[in-house]
C-alpha cells in the first residue's frame, strides 16, 4: 500500500473518485494527507469527514513559489508521502517540488495531451472543432501539461456540445483513468523511458473510433 498525498483547490471531484476507490477495494492505496492553497476548498471537507489530515498554506504564504514548493516537500515529507496527486491544484509546480519527488508526482489534464495544454481545453477543443477530447493522467515535469503520459481516455465531441457537456462527459472519464493509473503505480508496473511510461503486463485495447461515424466500408 502507498501513501498518498492530494493537492488540491477546489472540488475535489477526483479526491472523491480516488476515495471511493480505495473503499471499492480497486486502489491499493492510502490518502496520507491533503493540502490546499485554498481554504474554502470543498475538497478540504472531504477529507475532513474522512478524518484525512488536512494542511492549508495560503498562495501568499511565502515569498516565491519556490520556498512555497519547499514547505510543500516537507509537509509531504513529514507524512511519508509515496506519490503526489494534483487534483485541481491551480499553481504551477516548480523544480524544487519535481525534484524532491521524482516521477512521483501525478496531474489529471482534461485533454488528449499534447493537444491544448493550459486552461480552459474544453473551449479551446470546441472552438478548434476537433472531433475528439478527453483526458490524460501524466507524470509531472518542468513543462505546462507536458510530462510522460501514463493513460488517455478519449471522448467524442459532438456538434451540439457546450463547455458545460463536453467537461461533464470528460470528468466523469477523469475519474475512472486517475484511481487506475494509482493502481499502477502501486503496482510497481510504471517505468519511465525518455518520454514513454512503460506499462507492464497491461491489456492492449481493441477496436478504433471514428467521429462521425464511417459508414462506407469498401467491404463487398
Amino acid at each position: 500500500m502507498i501513501n498518498l498525498g492530494v493537492l488540491v483547490s477546489g472540488k475535489g471531484t477526483n479526491l472523491q473518485s480516488i476515495l471511493d476507490a480505495i473503499d471499492a477495494g480497486h486502489l491499493d492505496a492510502r490518502v496520507a494527507v491533503v493540502v490546499s492553497n485554498n481554504p474554502e476548498a470543498l475538497a478540504l471537507e472531504r477529507a475532513k469527514s474522512r478524518n484525512i489530515p488536512v494542511e492549508i498554506l495560503p498562495n501568499t504564504a511565502c515569498p516565491s513559489r519556490e520556498e512555497y514548493d519547499r514547505k510543500i516537500a516537507g509537509i509531504l515529507k513529514g507524512h511519508r508521502v509515496d506519490l503526489i496527486i494534483l487534483a485541481g491544484f491551480m499553481k504551477i509546480i516548480t523544480a524544487e517540488l519535481i525534484n524532491a519527488f521524482p516521477m512521483q508526482i501525478m496531474n489529471i489534464h482534461p485533454a488528449l495531451l499534447p493537444a491544448f495544454p493550459g486552461l480552459n481545453v474544453q473551449k479551446k477543443a470546441l472552438e478548434y472543432g476537433a472531433r475528439f477530447s478527453g483526458a490524460t493522467v501524466h507524470f509531472i515535469d518542468e513543462g505546462i501539461d507536458t510530462g510522460p503520459i501514463i493513460i488517455q481516455a478519449v471522448v467524442p465531441v459532438h456538434g451540439e456540445d457546450t463547455v458545460e457537456t463536453l467537461s461533464s462527459r470528460i470528468l466523469a472519464e477523469e475519474h475512472l483513468i486517475y484511481p487506475e493509473a494509482i493502481q499502477l503505480f502501486s503496482e510497481q508496473r510504471l517505468t519511465v523511458e525518455g518520454r514513454k511510461v512503460i506499462i507492464k503486463d497491461h491489456q492492449k485495447p481493441d477496436g478504433v473510433m471514428e467521429n462521425p461515424s464511417v459508414r462506407l466500408t469498401g467491404k463487398e
